[in-house]
């Protein structure tokens, strides 16, 4: 296969979604508790960045607790497929463990939510499948790619990064989010941060294959410099520090954050 029989998707080729798509779903009830981070994480804003729409089959990477899925899960529920790519159930770790149950135990709490979904595992590096593989027409992480860095360096992120390859559609997109560490501070910091390099992001996915499609500021934060006693843990909501200067890392609010759209090269 030459180089020249590989294009990416041009953006005339992808659906166009809009920030109004996600309203209905934003108001929810159930999201109460989670309406007040919208002011830093933009959800609607972000999902419409990554072109989202209804019928999709979606895999979300580490859902957590939920607060991406809470959006997801009924957004697609009635069209579409939801994949949440959640820690291992038999993983050493103990966080791992008990996330993933609280996770389980939300989907059976919520029916209607979830009704689309198909509960994973990812594990980088392992052979767990997130999803079929060329079955996905999303791939989505939300502050993520420094736990990967953080645990096993170059080889964990690019393990990472392959997986989502695999289960993308040709075409498909992976939207990444990100805490961003500013340009001026070197790789090194990224070890014990919770920050991450923009640029090495963006390599990281180019070396596995990806196309950089487009970057947003929509989850950027100007007053947010990065350094800070306990890494990013320091700001909300995390308040590492617990009552220590929290007016003041209160006022500068979530962590400022890079937002990149890749794509899955289409062969033609």
């Amino acid at each position: 296969m030459s180089l020249a029989s590989v294009v990416s998707v041009s953006q005339a080729d992808v659906k166009a979604a809009s920030a109004a798509d996600f309203a209905t779903v934003l108001a929810s009830d159930v999201r109460q508790h989670d309406r007040p981070r919208d002011a830093f994480r933009h959800p609607a804003e972000t999902l419409a960045f990554f072109d989202l729409q209804a019928d999709m089959t979606v895999v979300e990477i580490w859902p957590g607790g939920g607060w991406y899925a809470d959006i997801l899960g009924p957004f697609l529920a009635q069209q579409g497929q939801y994949y949440a790519a959640h820690f291992d159930p038999d993983s050493p770790v103990g966080y791992f463990r008990n996330s993933r149950e609280r996770f389980e135990a939300k989907m059976a709490s919520q029916p209607g939510s979830f009704g689309s979904t198909t509960l994973t595992v990812f594990a980088p590096g392992s052979d767990h499948a997130i999803a079929p593989d060329g079955s996905a027409d999303r791939v989505l992480s939300f502050r993520n790619v420094h736990n990967w860095y953080m645990r096993g360096g170059d080889e964990q992120v690019l393990a990472a990064f392959e997986t989502f390859y695999r289960a993308l559609k040709p075409g498909g997109i992976l939207g990444v989010v990100e805490h961003r560490l500013a340009a001026d501070r070197p790789l090194a910091d990224q070890q014990s941060s919770g920050y991450m390099n923009q640029a090495y992001v963006i390599r990281m996915a180019q070396q596995v294959g990806f196309t950089l499609a487009a970057s947003s500021e929509v989850n950027a934060n100007p007053a947010d410099t990065t350094r800070h006693p306990k890494g990013v843990w320091t700001l909300p909501p995390s308040y590492r520090l617990g009552d220590q200067d929290r007016d003041r890392y209160q006022e500068i609010g979530e962590s400022d954050r890079m937002t990149l759209k890749f794509i899955k090269p289409v062969l033609r």
